[in-house]
């Protein structure tokens, strides 16, 4: 192999990709870094090295309150997606083509809607009936938005299931329903990939929060936000990091699960 075929077969498109992932992964770096900040204001590079805004984090009654809260939120959103989503690409798979159609559109209509239209919408129904501040509506706002993830994710699996599968099922009086959905709504090689899905979109959703969690439900992500808006300070970058942890460990979570599972699968 010459000189020039090395550059522009190898060479050329790592360091692309090299740059590409640098600038993806920068900003990343920054808040990692700022989080270990020994300053009382945001600044790069940081003076000095600290744990005292991981400290104020976790000696936060406040913040540790918003934190399980929004765990909470985002656990009852995974169970309450997952369930409706399943459900619904099952249905719509047993619809008409022209009510398909339709029906697929409703139910992805938030992956195209703008965030800020669904919280003035959800926001006017709901102060309506004074139901602010109350997270079991929260909850069901972000089951809204985390559902189509779901309904994407089972259709696609429906999409590959060989249909006389069921036509067996019916024939020897079997459980159609259950094999359908059984095998690709509930896939377990599948199902935590959803999980995930639902989990992040709810966990870290900050626009329906400002609009919905009034002074009773403050979830992580508005007090964040009210954080930066009020009093800027490191302690935004910790909770960032962690954040960010987080998504890493449930990633691989997810990742080590579907492994484990398709290793079972074929045992």
């Amino acid at each position: 192999m010459s000189t020039t075929q090395f550059l522009t077969s190898r060479l050329l498109p790592t360091t692309i990709v090299g740059v590409i992932l640098l600038i993806l992964a920068f900003p990343i770096i920054v808040v990692l870094v700022v989080s270990f900040s020994s300053a009382n204001y945001l600044t790069f590079p940081p003076p000095g090295f600290s744990f005292k805004w991981y400290k104020a984090y976790f000696g936060s009654t406040d913040s540790l309150q918003s934190t399980w809260l929004s765990f909470w939120i985002a656990a009852s959103d995974v169970l309450l997606s997952t369930t409706l989503g399943a459900l619904c690409a099952v249905g719509i798979t047993r619809l008409p083509r022209s009510l398909r159609v339709f029906a697929t559109g409703l139910i992805l209509s938030p992956l195209i809607v703008p965030g800020i239209m669904v919280a003035i919408g959800v926001y006017y129904f709901f102060s309506r009936y004074g139901l602010i501040g109350t997270p079991i509506w929260i909850v069901l706002a972000h089951t809204y938005l985390a559902v189509p993830f779901v309904v994407t994710s089972v259709s696609s699996s429906l999409a590959g299931l060989d249909p006389r599968l069921e036509q067996a099922a019916l024939s020897l009086r079997g459980p159609s329903r259950r094999i359908l959905a059984g095998d690709a709504a509930t896939d377990p090689s599948r199902s935590p990939g959803r999980a995930l899905f639902a989990f992040i979109t709810s966990f870290d959703e900050v626009i329906v929060a400002l609009f919905l969690s009034g002074f009773g439900a403050v979830t992580l992500p508005r007090r964040m936000w009210d954080d930066l808006r009020l009093e800027i300070n490191p302690t935004i970058a910790a909770v960032s990091t962690l954040t960010i942890l987080l998504g890493v460990l449930l990633l691989g979570s997810a990742h080590f699960l579907r492994r484990r599972s398709e290793q079972l699968r074929t045992v």
